[in-house]
């Protein structure tokens, strides 16, 4: 898209692929808060959002599939390391059962299981039965050392978890997830991982700073409004990576965090340009009165990426939690 074919409308969530954008409710477009009773087919300890039949999907395949090399690119592999010595430690030689949060397509199994030995079956869990089918369908099949990888899937964005839903999990994994969630969600989270004695990978959440060559002088105004859309509603957004440390640590949990920033050049166009619009309308959509000079901020920013000439770090932090084993963990 040029400049020239910019309109107002650019930052409309029509124009961008859905979930690259803001929503009116929450950042990654579920309900507002997990609640009701259970719906048939829900396990008593695994609770899931409440969002009614009506609601959209969060995210378009075509957002995933967009991000996912550079979601590969930047998760940190040093965290890696002390996850497979904990994974090696475990009793029994059967294989390890692993629950992905909020999969998507299931880009963190395709990315993880090729990266660990060992016989693996994941549990991948997402409310989109759409995403859950593609999940499954491209699933990998095999470990770093041939063992067998085998997927299940259940619909539904866990909210919230109790140590017997994690009962003989060797492993809880999610992609930005923790700067979607409240501070009693991330507790609850906590609460069932090291209450099962289950490490958690917990990966691409927002920092809150974003660099860019060559700058411009909106880029910090355009940064704060988007950090403040991101805390909306009690979510903790760029915070939650120092909440999810600290509800870790307290339960007695090793934490290890890394940076695991996306570095997007002129290779990754298409990807910053959505970026952008979503970016740029999640500030908006915070501070209307930014909305004049942010349509031409974005045109102009816009121009330079679809000239190659834009560079953009979004800092993302990866954590690894290393519960105490129990009993609970396989």
């Amino acid at each position: 898209m040029t400049p020239d074919s910019m309109t107002p409308d650019s930052m409309n969530p029509d124009s961008v692929i859905p979930g690259a954008g803001p929503t009116t409710s929450r950042t990654d477009g579920s309900a507002p808060r997990p609640g009701g009773t259970p719906r048939p087919g829900e396990r008593a300890t695994v609770r899931l959002r409440d969002t009614g039949d009506e609601e959209p999907p969060r995210y378009a395949p075509e957002w995933l599939e967009l991000r996912e090399p550079a979601d590969a690119g930047a998760r940190a592999n040093d965290l890696l390391d002390p996850l497979r010595i904990r994974l090696a430690n475990l009793p029994g030689k059967g294989g390890i059962v692993i629950h992905d949060l909020g999969c998507g397509t299931g880009s963190m199994g395709r990315w993880l299981a090729p990266r660990l030995d060992g016989a693996q079956h994941w549990v991948l869990h997402d409310r989109d039965p759409y995403l859950l089918h593609f999940a499954a369908v491209a699933s990998p099949r095999s470990a770093a050392d041939g063992s067998r990888v085998t997927v299940e899937t259940r619909r539904g964005d866990v909210a919230r978890l109790t140590p017997d839903a994690l009962r003989g999990a060797a492993l809880v994994t999610a992609s930005a997830l923790l700067d979607v969630l409240t501070r009693e969600e991330i507790e609850t989270l906590a609460d069932a991982c090291t209450g099962a004695g289950c490490p958690a990978l917990l990966t691409l959440s927002v920092a809150g700073r974003v660099e860019f060559g060559p700058s411009h002088p909106m880029d910090e105004e355009i940064t704060e409004a988007f950090n403040a859309h991101q805390r909306r509603d009690g979510l903790l957004g760029p915070d939650s990576v120092t909440v999810a440390c600290e509800a870790f640590s307290e339960r007695g949990a090793t934490v290890r965090l890394n940076p695991s920033p996306w570095r997007l050049g002129p290779d990754q166009a298409e990807l910053t340009a959505q970026w952008l619009r979503g970016w740029v309308g999640a500030a908006v959509e915070q501070e209307p009165g930014l909305k004049a000079r942010a349509e031409k901020y974005l045109q102009e920013r816009l121009a330079a990426c679809e000239a190659g000439d834009l560079h953009v770090t979004v800092h993302h932090t990866d954590l690894l939690a290393l519960s105490r084993p129990t009993g609970g963990a396989s």
